[in-house]
């Protein structure tokens, strides 16, 4: 039994009390006779209960739609699974449900551009652009991109896409050439929706002649929408004059008949997104999400393990390539206000974005572990310099967030706060492992599993463990299962990429451990575990003691392959002016060897000046881990930094002892 560890935040009796979670159980055991007492007993309950919970979720959610149906499972396997086979409804009536002068979407650029839009002004943008792409012959099925930036017009976009039964598909302006084509390229679009630049990190980026690449390269696309971001209107229609196949959105849309915005019926998992793995292994895998599956995950994920209501003002860092873009627009359905940020979060000061949840009454903050971190190395103290009044939530993803992440937050944001570490993916287009208003925060520790979900650790033998470290698994069906995978007929890709291990139960690709209080610990990707002398070690344990040391501003850890053996090799990005000597690679051996276990301490540690990452913001151990043994990187357009990658050849300390 590990040592009991203090929680670093607790909710009141009455706090959890007024929340949509306990509202929820205190619902299940009316409803159902039930007299579950906590967020422990509901959960288990709604894993042993399946469909009931799904099935009164869907009320609890308030889900528009034209028919549910009496069946909430038809036939249960994975993949496979029918949910809700009966059911016919729309993706964005559920967001555009409410259609009143409260702010829907609030944008800002980093050059200070801010605009706004009500429910109803929202309905009206959609509504307008809905009719232009049934004029370019937009239906049911078809596909359309967005090469976008996060701004209002790429929401309104997919909703308008959406309320036809259309698929859609993004990626940010910063994704090069290739990286677009080996998307889009697979995917086929017939529309594309672009911007013509955009601003990031006090630069203005032209992407005009991507553009003209683009539509050359895919010839599905029928027309190409240009929408102005760093030009005005009438510069954007002079700037694409002669560009194939191209209109600005103005002209797109008043070229439209007056159409009533009407929302085309489908079953439950008829596509709505397509998605993409983030390539660095190969052709991103393209990952199709149905309808309803998204729509009630996000729901859940929301009301009840977000606590938004109308009341709340929600704000994700992230870009239309990473699915918590996706994630943050479906807190329409809650018809919270959203706050769309686009440009560098540390541009033009480490702080701008708090300056921001003080100006827009942000309650909800979404970002990522690396950013706090940075945030954390750049002496950051928000709760110093900002009010932070309405601020109650603090959201992190895109890695695990280490125990001084969580200290940090606490000691030098905002001291009540529920500071949920979120996990899961773009496989599924949500979460796993979440927060929950109702739980106290532990350090380094994702609150709990996600409700419905029957998510477990297994051993090597396919045993499920509590308090011991082993495979991420959902061990049932559930609903937001990805439909498969784009031109993947029989299924295989699919197959291959989660059912592998054990036949009928996802194994997600995850090394954690679920603690003695119901929280999960996430120690990596399996495939970046270490194994030195045959002993598993996640990377998270490493990054979390490297975090403690001050010089070090950035690190990545690969096992190398060494005497028939394993050897941990630690690569660290220095504060500016220091370099690494003999004093600080002892400093940090001793403060991980302190911590963990003499395993756990790199045999090298070697100082870089940057570490690759994808655009998304991961880091990339299996690239450098290939770099290292002279193997190749099949899609290095993946990376954000993919010149990053050669700091890592042929590297004179890791031929020798």
């Amino acid at each position: 039994m590990s040592n009991p560890v203090a929680p670093l935040w607790q909710p009141t009796p009455e706090a959890v009390a007024a929340t949509q979670m306990d509202q929820f159980r205190r619902r299940v055991n009316e409803s159902h006779q039930q007299s579950l007492p906590d967020y422990s007993a509901l959960y288990q309950w709604s894993v042993d209960n399946r469909e009931t919970f799904w099935g009164e979720l869907w009320d609890f959610g308030e889900v528009v739609a034209s028919a549910r149906g009496e069946r909430v499972l038809g036939k249960d396997a994975m993949p496979g699974a029918e949910w809700f086979p009966d059911a016919r409804l729309n993706f964005a009536e559920n967001l555009l449900r409410f259609r009143d002068d409260r702010v829907a979407l609030i944008e800002r650029l980093e050059n200070g551009g801010r605009r706004q839009l009500t429910y109803a002004q929202l309905f009206e943008e959609v509504e307008r652009l809905a009719s232009a792409l049934v004029g370019a012959g937009v239906g049911k099925g078809d596909r359309v991109a967005g090469f976008m930036p996060n701004i209002m017009d790429t929401v309104v976009a997919m909703l308008a896409t959406t309320s036809l039964g259309a698929i859609w598909t993004s990626c940010s302006p910063d994704f090069g050439i290739n990286g677009v084509l080996d998307r889009f390229g697979q995917v086929e679009p017939k529309v594309l929706f672009a911007c013509e630049g955009y601003y990031y990190n006090g630069k203005t980026i032209d992407s005009l002649p991507r553009l003209a690449q683009i539509v050359e390269q895919i010839e599905s696309i029928q027309q190409l929408v240009v929408v102005p971001v760093a030009r005005d209107a009438v510069q954007t229609a002079e700037a694409i004059d002669g560009l194939d196949r191209a209109i600005t959105l103005g002209a797109f849309t008043e070229a439209a008949p007056a159409r009533a915005l009407t929302f085309e019926q489908t079953e439950f998992n008829h596509p709505l997104y397509i998605m993409y793995s983030s390539g660095t292994t190969g052709v991103p895998k393209c990952i199709v999400h149905g309808v309803g599956g998204t729509l009630l995950q996000h729901i859940k994920e929301h009301r009840l393990h977000t606590d938004i209501s109308r009341d709340d003002t929600l704000f994700y860092f992230t870009t239309c390539g990473w699915m918590m873009w996706n994630w943050l627009v479906s807190g329409l359905a809650c018809g919270a206000t959203l706050v769309l940020y686009d440009g560098s979060p540390f541009y033009p000061a480490a702080q701008c974005l708090w300056d921001m949840a003080d100006e827009e009454n942000i309650s909800v903050f979404g970002t990522s572990a690396k950013y706090i971190a940075a945030l954390e190395k750049a002496g950051c103290k928000p709760r110093e310099t900002h009010k932070l009044e309405r601020l109650r939530a603090v959201l992190s993803t895109g890695s695990p967030l280490a125990h001084e992440g969580f200290r940090y937050v606490y000691r030098d944001i905002k001291s009540d706060v529920c500071l949920s570490s979120i996990s899961g993916g773009t496989d599924i287009v949500s979460c796993f492992a979440l927060g929950n208003p109702a739980l106290p925060v532990y350090p380094g520790e994702l609150q709990c599993r996600g409700l419905g979900m029957a998510v477990e650790v297994w051993n090597d033998d396919g045993k499920s463990v509590l308090e011991d470290k082993g495979e991420l698994v959902c061990a049932s069906s559930f609903p937001c299962m990805p439909i498969g995978f784009w031109n993947d007929p029989d299924g295989s890709k699919y197959h291959g990429a989660y059912f592998e291990n054990w036949p009928g139960v996802w194994a997600h690709g995850d090394y954690a451990e679920i603690t003695e209080h119901g929280g999960v610990i996430i120690y990596g990707r399996s495939d970046a575990v270490l194994n030195p002398g045959g002993v598993r070690i996640g990377t998270a344990e490493i990054y979390r003691q490297v975090e403690k040391v001050e010089e070090v501003l950035d690190s990545i850890c690969i096992g190398q392959e060494w005497r028939d053996d394993v050897r941990v090799v630690l690569f660290v990005v220095l504060r500016e002016g220091l370099s690494l000597d003999d004093d600080l690679i002892q400093k940090i051996r001793t403060t991980i060897r302190a911590n963990t276990t003499p395993r756990h301490v790199p045999a090298k540690v070697i100082q870089v000046t940057d570490i690759p990452r994808t655009i998304s913001g991961k880091i990339v151990e299996l690239a450098v881990r290939n770099v290292v043994h002279g193997k190749p990187v099949k899609n290095q357009e993946a990376l954000a930094n993919p010149e990053a990658l050669k700091l890592f050849e042929n590297l004179p300390e890791l031929a020798g002892e």
